[in-house]
């Protein structure tokens, strides 16, 4: 709190303190003044008792505390200055009497920290001792906040990984970054002051300059994309961000933000060109059809004059130029050869090349300044081949990146059409077997299915003809029998002697006996002259053995080299198989056809060997079973029967009684009425019946009649009283037949019925005894 006028005059006005009471005096006509100001003003007694003596109002608007605080806390000042800078006081003591400035950080009442700028002044007493600090301090928060953001946008521009250029209006550089020289190559000393089309590349157009000028001086910012020269003489793309600095509404300079998208760039065309490669290539379903396409795309994406591809072939895995386009198209067809050939030596160590076109590979344009690469076909572990490309210009590392990623896309595509045409081509001989096993197994006639066996050898194989020629023991020669592609090579009824002749050395020596070229042949049989001179070349004959004998042999044919690989040979072997199974199931098969002729002819006369046997028991029905079966027969095949059931009707109908045989003669042939107790015994007999017959599997089919015969229409029959439809089809036949048979019949209780008679019962038990139907069936027939 300041001092009252009466303080000041109860202190001493003589010895030492009198000329500081005077100094008080004048400070209280200036309070006035002080308290008018923005600034703080204070004073500070040292000695006798530390404290202030005067803090100004301005202190209370600059850091929240009023002069009344100061005065009841002399180290409250202290404490409110930021504990980084109260060091600062310390060196104010050692200071001469004359001013000192200084800048410190208080802390607000609210906590924000207020930069003020103080200067201050020691009094002293003529004997030099310190007695009063007096002072001003001036609120310089925003100058001291704006220097602080100053200092650090200057640091984030200088450490800023963007490069940074700021030129005047005129695009004069005045100012960059350590971003923009590590980006361009030019330092201060190049850049400063020169003109910003020192970075002009020549391959930007026009017209994007004009749009940025236009943008810029108009006071808008620009942004975009540039193809701009390094130092080196190297090209980069860059995207750039053009601000234009305004004062006073005039554009005085340009703050250039730049990045380097040169990788960026290089993947995104990377990404595009396999784009467009991937949509060529996918619509290539073969080989034959995407290899044109492939180099035809990776000239056009690398601006290249040339591309030539190598493949390793698949029967000898030997490097072939499979196809070359543009300057390298005469080595289409050609082998890579010698040490030192570069494109052998990509396959062979994987690694890539680079560098002048090879002189292996030169053409009769000149490639003189052009450049050439060649990388591997890799997929997984394995190379496929090479992709050579040869460009006019030099092949930066962004075009040997496209081309690697070219190369990894040209080797999966060629490796997934080759398996496509492979999985293809097995699919196809898959078909292709199975037709042929069709055509085995739906024909015993074994022409037919060698014809159907050649075709699919011809189609399948790819070759000009197949023949089948096949073992004639007794003459000791080779026959004719199916072809495919011959026309009128030779004629079809020349036999192959198996002494002299190259389809008999496959049979004498029971290999396969490749030819490669006919015509080169020393000595032939005169059907392998006819063939020859037909304009054969290639000739194969693989035996075709089954079960360790020989049936004949199989023939194909080309009029060009043939250069088979192991999978095409083995499904020759394989067609081969077919052919001698095809003639070993038919010759088998006449012979069971015989042999199954023989036994149902054996086991049917059995079987009517054990009806007679039935009717020479019973004189009183000898013939019955015979005339049965024939009329149960004759009715089953017009009610509809297909003829493989009415085998088994017949067989039924001949042991319709054979449970009799377990019937004792004593009731069997008793001539007088059974008694009750007999009859039981006597309709055990379909029971007897099945019981004898189920353990035969071969006569299941055969049960119904001798089992079921004897049940009723309305359910009134025996063993099981089954009725309607529930008793089986052939039972119900033969029911009526049986009827029929028994009263046209004498028997010794009486005479046989007349047919007309007979014919009225039966009309009179249909849907009693016998089944409607059946009954109307067996009326129709002409029965006498």
């Amino acid at each position: 709190m300041s001092r009252t006028r009466e303080d000041q005059e109860r202190l001493p006005m003589d010895g030492p303190a009198a000329p500081l009471a005077r100094r008080l005096s004048e400070a209280d006509q200036a309070r006035i003044l002080a308290e008018q100001t923005r600034d703080v003003i204070f004073r500070y007694r040292v000695t006798p008792e530390p404290g202030f003596e005067y803090v100004s109002p301005a202190c209370t608007a600059i850091i929240g505390y009023a002069p009344e605080e100061f005065y009841a806390n002399p180290d409250l000042a202290e404490e409110l200055i930021h504990p980084d800078d109260r060091p600062l006081l310390l060196a104010l003591w050692n200071v001469n009497s004359g001013p000192c400035w200084m800048r410190l950080r208080y802390i607000h009442r609210d906590g924000h920290i207020v930069w003020i700028e103080q200067q201050h002044r020691i009094i002293a007493s003529d004997d030099g001792e310190e007695l009063v600090l007096e002072g001003s301090g001036r609120d310089i928060s925003a100058y001291a906040n704006a220097e602080v953001q100053l200092k650090l946008l200057s640091t984030a521009l200088e450490t800023s990984s963007n490069a940074v250029m700021i030129t005047s209006v005129d695009g004069a550089i005045r100012w960059i970054n350590p971003a923009f020289t590590q980006l361009t190559g030019y330092g201060n000393e190049e850049a400063i002051g020169a003109s910003s089309r020192l970075l002009r590349s020549g391959r930007n157009e026009p017209r994007l300059y004009e749009d940025l000028w236009k943008t810029v001086l108009a006071g808008r910012t620009w942004s975009g994309q540039l193809i701009n020269r390094r130092k080196d003489g190297s090209f980069y793309h860059e995207e750039q961000t053009i601000t234009p600095v305004l004062i006073d509404g005039v554009v005085t300079h340009l703050v250039a933000v730049k990045q380097d998208v040169s990788l960026r760039f290089a993947r995104e065309r990377e990404r595009e060109s396999l784009l467009v490669m991937a949509s060529a290539l996918r619509t290539a379903r073969t080989r034959a059809e995407m290899l044109p396409t492939l180099l035809r795309q990776t000239m056009m994406l690398l601006r290249a004059v040339g591309a030539l591809l190598s493949l390793r072939e698949e029967t000898t895995s030997q490097p072939i130029f499979e196809l070359g386009v543009g300057v390298w198209t005469q080595f289409t067809g050609r082998y890579p050869t010698g040490a030192h050939d570069i494109t052998l030596q990509v396959l062979a160590n994987g690694r890539p090349f680079h560098g002048p076109p090879p002189p292996e590979l030169g053409t009769n344009t000149s490639l003189e300044g052009h450049s050439a690469a060649c990388v591997p076909l890799r997929v997984h572990e394995a190379t496929l081949g090479a992709l050579w490309v040869v460009c006019p210009h030099p092949l930066h590392d962004d075009d040997l990146s496209l081309f690697t990623g070219i190369a990894d896309m040209a080797a999966n595509a060629i490796q997934r059409t080759t398996l496509f045409e492979q999985t293809e081509r097995r699919l196809q001989r898959l078909i292709s077997l199975q037709t042929i096993d069709q055509a085995i197994t739906s024909s015993l006639d074994k022409r037919l299915s060698l014809r159907v066996l050649v075709d699919q050898a011809q189609r399948q194989l790819g070759v000009d003809a197949a023949t089948v020629l096949l073992l004639n023991n007794a003459e000791h020669t080779l026959d004719y029998t199916a072809g495919q592609g011959l026309q009128d090579a030779y004629p079809r009824s020349v036999s192959v002697r198996l002494d002299v002749s190259l389809a008999g050395m496959a049979v004498r020596e029971r290999r396969r006996i490749w030819i490669k070229d006919l015509s080169l042949q020393a000595e032939l049989d005169e059907r392998h002259r006819l063939l020859a001179g037909a304009g054969f070349r290639a000739y194969i004959a693989t035996p075709l053995i089954a079960q360790g004998q020989i049936m004949g042999v199989l023939e194909v044919l080309q009029r060009r080299a043939l250069n088979p690989e192991p999978e095409w040979l083995d499904y020759l072997d394989t067609l081969a198989g077919r052919a001698a199974v095809a003639i070993d199931n038919a010759e088998l098969f006449g012979r069971l056809q015989r042999s199954h002729s023989d036994l149902v002819m054996a086991y049917d006369t059995t079987l009517e060997g054990w009806s007679r046997a039935l009717d020479l028991r019973d004189k009183e029905t000898e013939g019955h079973s015979r005339r049965v079966t024939e009329l149960t027969v004759r009715l089953a095949r017009a009610m509809g029967l297909s003829e493989a059931e009415i085998v088994h009707v017949r067989r039924g109908a001949l042991l319709h009684d054979i449970g009799k045989m377990g019937i004792p003669d004593a009731i069997l042939l008793k001539p007088g009425p059974l008694t009750d107790e007999e009859w039981a015994i006597m309709r055990r007999h379909p029971t007897y019946g099945y019981q004898l017959l189920a353990p035969i599997a071969h006569l299941h089919p055969a049960l119904d009649i001798p089992y079921y015969h004897h049940e009723k229409w309305d359910g009134s029959g025996y063993p099981h009283g089954l009725a309607g439809e529930s008793i089986p089809l052939p039972a119900r036949i033969f029911a009526i037949v049986d009827v029929w048979d028994a009263l046209r019949s004498d028997r010794p209780y009486r005479t046989a019925w007349d047919v007309e008679r007979v014919r009225e019962y039966l009309r009179e038990e249909a849907g009693h005894h016998f089944d409607p139907k059946v009954v109307a069936a067996f009326l129709e027939l002409a029965i006498e």
